[in-house]
């Protein structure tokens, strides 16, 4: 906000570019925008921080995996984070604090941690975030 009032020059081409950023857009291409916008101070859908260390550790992963390998493990993990949210939301930890004004075990915070890591993710795959978030939530339905 501050960075706004003192250099609207140079915030208002950052935000256009957000602005113009579509699904179709190449994806080196909306992750060096997101990466600019995000240094800004400007929130963006795909953290680029977050899908250059994913994408990082893709290389350092054992040699017989390849990427479709790597693509299957993190369908599974949303999978496994759908199947378990019934469980987490029965734990005796997850009941809301007015105190903290959250939960005890920070369950607040899980369906942000969830589209973050989800759309990093299948950024790094190149894959339709939106039709794997939708996905999730039929697991989750189904879990519950």
């Amino acid at each position: 906000q501050v960075f706004s009032q003192h250099c609207p020059f140079l915030m208002g081409p950052i935000e256009c570019l957000t602005d113009i950023v579509t699904p179709d857009t190449d994806i080196q291409v909306t992750l060096s925008i997101f990466e600019v916008a995000s240094a800004a101070g400007i929130p963006c859908e795909v953290d680029p921080a977050l899908v250059n260390v994913l994408g990082g550790t893709r290389t350092g992963m054992e040699e017989g995996s390849s990427p479709e390998e790597d693509y299957k493990v993190s369908c599974l993990l949303l999978v496994f984070v759908a199947v378990t949210l019934p469980l987490m939301a029965a734990d005796p930890a997850s009941l809301y604090n007015p105190e903290l004004d959250g939960y005890n075990n920070n369950l607040h915070c899980l369906a942000k941690a969830i589209v973050q890591v989800s759309a990093a993710l299948f950024t790094v795959h190149n894959k339709n975030i939106e039709t794997h978030l939708k996905e999730f939530l039929l697991v989750s339905a189904l879990g519950g």
